[in-house]
């Protein structure tokens, strides 16, 4: 693989031409937009919203625990807090952050600032101080959207806590039936009828460009910090439309949506996605399988995407004969490879087409296998390019690798983001020339279909969700007691990989248990997400002679531990 050296990344920065846009310096050249321009739908979820509010204004759009609105409805909704935003000084180009579970008002706030043509930088429910301090930091958020309570957090304390590092930040709305005196109630957003004390003029005067950068979100990192992925309208809607044909998805469609909307599987295809087709959106806030079958039922769901163990907790319902499924027509499960046995048992118990996929923040889901494949491609493997994105494997050299040979895995297209919010080097060194270099590890066989095989970034991917290992291990290296710590993936029959951590300790000290270690991480502010879940304290760590610790050999260690019966070799 070429490495980009300085002059490397002179010649890169003369090829992409790295243009400000709205104030984010982007890879979007004249060359690469001329590119695509075929490939991309060169609209605004704006524009999606407008033509299903002419073509079925009666029909209901969304629906969640607390709420149904039609297509009309939420038109009027979306410009009414379109307006307030405007009120309270958001305009074009500006960074709007919220952290909001898969709630009505999650979509009505997107799409209201994307109407006056800001920067949505949506925010995963479970961050907590560290997460969040960096990350409004880093996208110089104007304004911050939060609940007043979630699943027995304080949001607005945690706000408190970390406003004197946001300089940028002007106001701070609070979602519920509790807000603070120095912070706003989502109400006057959503309640106050600003479209009768300002001309809604103001937004039609708004132009919207389709290859403006309109979502900032945040993906794992493994330097310790997290990176703010950059997508353009076109680049998200040209991810989210590939299902359409793919699925024969028609304004008929019940999507579903439990991934939370700050994961880039839940923006896409929970909240965009049923506004391309005008078809109806139900979310859950909080995942219940349980509760699933009733929805099915209720509201003839008949599609939905999420994690590998989602579709496990969904077959394993005990009562799930007592419900009417039929109107499920598609299960589409990613993030990580779904088990052969999991599988069987939800074509036994299940009416529906159960697809994999694979795919990241970076540029959507990329691979899927097709509702008529084998049952060998779909357990085998993580699926084909199905979109206009395109795939490749290479060896060290960048070469491409013959069938089923092993090399990392590149990927173009349209809807590849656009860069890494303040990180141009960054963002050129992860490319080799167009390509994105994955940090993936795969094999294609001879039908184009690829397997992921392993990592060279280092993350575990614990049910689809990115666990960034240098970052905890940071936090871990900064307690008092530590001396070295090491996270690893181990196996889970469930998750598929859970975060164990190997910790050796400094003379002296007391060896660290799993509870001691939770409560550290809690004074810490890390999301729960990122805790390891098992901890082991070792005297000494296997080491390359050049003095390397030998991660494999860990995971190596672990798995025995787990698995006595199973040997691996060393």
């Amino acid at each position: 693989m070429r490495k980009v050296t300085d002059e490397g990344d002179s010649l890169m920065h003369d090829k992409w031409g790295g243009n400000e846009r709205m104030g984010f310096k982007t890879i979007l050249t004249e060359e690469y937009r001329k590119q695509y321009h075929s490939d991309w739908p060169n609209k605004t979820i704006v524009d999606y919203l407008n033509e299903a509010i002419k073509n079925n204004p009666d029909k209901v759009a969304l629906i969640d625990k607390k709420s149904r609105y039609t297509f009309q409805e939420l038109g009027k909704l979306v410009d009414r807090v379109a307006l307030g935003l405007y009120e309270f000084g958001l305009r074009k180009g500006e960074v709007i952050s919220f952290q909001l579970p898969n709630w009505n008002e999650f979509v009505i706030l997107y799409l209201a600032a994307t109407k006056i043509g800001a920067v949505s930088n949506p925010l995963i429910p479970i961050y907590r101080d560290r997460e969040i301090g960096y990350m409004v930091k880093h996208a110089e958020s104007k304004i911050l959207v939060v609940p007043d309570e979630f699943r027995g957090f304080d949001y607005p304390e945690m706000v408190y806590r970390l406003s004197v590092q946001w300089p940028s930040l002007e106001h701070v709305f609070v979602l519920g039936n509790k807000t603070p005196s120095e912070m706003k109630s989502f109400s006057l957003l959503m309640d106050e009828p600003w479209e009768e004390k300002r001309d809604c003029a103001i937004l039609d005067k708004v132009v919207l460009d389709p290859n403006e950068v309109n979502e900032i979100i945040f993906t794992s990192g493994t330097t310790g910090e997290p990176k703010g992925v950059m997508h353009t309208h076109n680049t998200v809607l040209g991810s989210s439309r590939a299902l359409v044909p793919h699925l024969a998805l028609t304004c008929d469609d019940i999507v579903f949506m439990a991934s939370t909307f700050a994961h880039q599987t839940g923006f896409l295809y929970g909240v965009l996605l049923p506004i391309i087709i005008g078809g109806t959106a139900v979310y859950q806030d909080i995942w219940n399988p349980n509760e699933f079958v009733e929805l099915i039922e209720k509201e003839k769901i008949t599609f939905t995407t999420a994690a590998t163990p989602f579709l496990q907790d969904f077959i394993r319902v005990e009562n799930m004969n007592q419900f009417d499924l039929s109107s499920l027509r598609y299960f589409s499960a990613i993030g990580a490879p779904i088990p052969r046995a999991i599988v069987k048992e939800a074509r036994e118990k299940l009416p529906c087409k159960i697809m994999s996929g694979w795919g990241q923040t970076e540029n959507g889901l990329v691979t899927l296998t097709s509702p008529s494949d084998t049952e060998e491609k779909l357990t085998g493997t993580d699926g084909r390019a199905y979109s206009e994105t395109i795939v490749k494997i290479v060896d060290e050299h960048g070469n491409p690798c013959p069938a089923n040979r092993e090399g990392s895995l590149l990927t173009k297209g349209p809807a590849l983001f656009v860069g890494y919010l303040k990180r141009i080097e960054q963002t050129l060194s992860e490319h080799d020339g167009e390509w994105f270099i994955t940090g993936d590890q795969a094999v294609m066989d001879e039908d184009g279909y690829i397997k992921i095989t392993g990592r060279n970034k280092d993350i575990i991917i614990r049910g689809g969700e990115n666990i960034p290992v240098a970052y905890v291990e940071n936090i871990l290296y900064e307690h008092p007691d530590i001396s070295i710590a090491q996270i690893v993936a181990m196996p889970d029959k469930r998750l598929q990989e859970r975060a164990c951590a190997f910790i050796q300790m400094k003379p002296g000290t007391e060896p660290i248990t799993l509870e001691s270690l939770k409560v550290y991480l809690t004074e810490k502010g890390v999301a729960k997400q990122y805790w390891p879940e098992r901890v082991e304290v070792i005297d000494d760590f296997p080491r390359t002679p050049s003095g390397k610790i030998q991660k494999f050999r860990l995971r190596q260690l672990i798995e025995e531990k787990l698995n006595p019966k199973v040997q691996t070799n060393s």
